[in-house]
């Protein structure tokens, strides 16, 4: 049966909607200690109340229609670069790479007003939701106007992604970037990069207006982050973890590329994981978006100091970044998690998939990422990304009392999903189905996706169609 008073969409800046718990059942739910039978849960103030397996359903309780996940973190986003998916697949040079792909961005990047960055993350948050992702971690560097100046309110770009957050229901973890380079050793931006440049001083007036604006918004979370190596020195990372919260996460993108790791050699002598490790010291604050290109050395060192890989699959393969050394990763228990970064795809079953069948093309071999106490690729894969997503957008996902009450319901009308035990249920769904099975998603007790649709999907599907024309076709 449908409850229909369980679904709220409207805007809030808080958690706390319900003053009594509101129940809801489950036939099974993928709990902390894992799949349980007949599961009735509770939510209260936006949080998990109570769990209890082996149960009946009560009178009031919201009966859901099919297996019950917690949702996961997408530990990397763009939201502006959703315009531009699909757009940057035309050979114009035998030796494209991720190098070519960034011009074109950069000229998508001068035609963005802030009405189209937020209508473009309001999009790209309802898909997101839709997918099963519940909290995103925006690496946000689009801060000034067309000509590189400051808007008159700092962080007015920000603001906007904190708006199409608080209208699609998604949760943030706000990253604002500090970009103030072209390449290492301090080199002068290009003309393509005016948007995204702040000095250190700037940044730092950046990062207090955002910590402002989210004040009270119970669902988001503020971060540090700086583009990469080549755009921040060493002096603006030490002043800038000195100068903020010392323990909100910190994000960067690393090794992404082998000419990154070269102009990184050239420089220092040092590869840019392991200058980062010996210069600043890694730990479980920080985020390593990509970390493609490692040596042992390296990859160990991320694994030992407990930090989060930021694996974007879909991304580097579209990019052709080259594939992270997971399996050796695994064998270490590293920590990871995924993003959708530039976007190109949104599913979380697409994600997971790239990743695991890297690895098996890589190695010529079958079923890669298990660990030895879960042997199960899909459930295992679920597993990793949950905490990993949790670490690096610093939140607490998961059916697990306190946690926020966020939880999807998959299509049970699906053979694969109606017919399959638990145990195998994960692994059809990652590696045997194609289309979006996510029918309900509730983020912190209130429900954003209905029967696969968001209440807004209309008026916010027309506004980006409008913004893609204008971007992407219009002179």
């Amino acid at each position: 049966m449908t409850d229909t008073s369980a679904t709220d969409t409207s805007n809030t800046n808080t958690s706390a909607l319900h003053t009594k718990p509101r129940d809801y059942f489950a036939a099974r739910a993928l709990l902390a200690s894992g799949w349980a039978n007949n599961v009735l849960f509770s939510v209260k103030d936006g949080q998990f109340h109570s769990f209890e397996a082996n149960s009946t359903p009560t009178k009031d309780c919201h009966v859901l229609s099919g297996p019950v996940l917690p949702t996961l973190a997408n530990v990397h986003s763009h939201a502006f670069q959703r315009v531009m998916a699909g757009a940057a697949e035309v050979s114009l040079n035998p030796n494209d790479s991720f190098w070519s792909w960034r011009d074109l961005m950069y000229k998508i990047v001068q035609k963005l007003t802030p009405d189209d960055a937020r209508i473009i993350a309001t999009q790209l948050y309802i898909d997101m939701l839709k997918a099963g992702y519940t909290q995103v971690g925006e690496f946000h560097y689009l801060h000034h106007d067309i000509g590189g100046k400051q808007y008159a309110q700092v962080g007015e770009m920000s603001n906007q992604i904190i708006a199409a957050a608080d209208d699609s229901g998604m949760g943030l973890t706000l990253l604002p970037v500090l970009y103030s380079h072209s390449g290492f050793g301090g080199q002068t931006p290009n003309a393509g990069q005016a948007r995204f440049i702040n000095t250190t001083d700037s940044y730092l007036a950046l990062h207090q207006a955002c910590d402002k604006a989210l004040a009270n918004h119970a669902r988001h979370k503020l971060g540090i982050c700086f583009h990469s190596l080549r755009a921040v020195t060493k002096t603006q990372i030490e002043t800038v973890l000195q100068s903020l919260a010392k323990d909100c996460p910190v994000h960067i993108h690393i090794a992404e590329q082998q000419k990154e790791v070269q102009d990184s050699l050239a420089f220092s002598g040092q590869r840019p994981v392991e200058w980062l490790n010996n210069e600043i010291g890694l730990n479980e604050r920080w985020c390593l978006v990509h970390a493609t290109h490692l040596t042992d050395a390296e990859r160990h060192a991320i694994a030992k100091s407990q930090a989060v890989a930021g694996l974007c699959p879909t991304t580097e393969a579209n990019l052709g970044d080259g594939i992270f050394p997971a399996v050796e990763f695994e064998k270490e228990n590293g920590r990871w998690g995924i993003g959708s970064d530039s976007h190109v795809s949104l599913s979380i079953v697409e994600e997971l998939r790239t990743l695991e069948y890297g690895q098996r093309l890589r190695d010529q071999q079958r079923n890669r990422l298990y660990r030895p106490a879960q042997n199960s690729i899909g459930d295992n894969l679920y597993q990793q990304a949950l905490l990993g997503g949790n670490q690096a957008c610093g939140v607490a996902l998961g059916l697990t009392k306190g946690n926020r009450a966020d939880f999807m319901v998959l299509d049970e009308s699906h053979p694969f999903i109606a017919a399959s035990e638990s145990k195998d249920l994960l692994n059809r769904w990652l590696f045997a189905t194609n289309e979006n099975l996510v029918k309900d998603v509730f983020v912190a007790g209130q429900q954003r996706i209905k029967d696969f649709h968001h209440q807004q999907e209309d008026s916010s599907r027309q506004a980006f169609i409008q913004v893609i024309k204008k971007v992407m076709y219009h002179a």
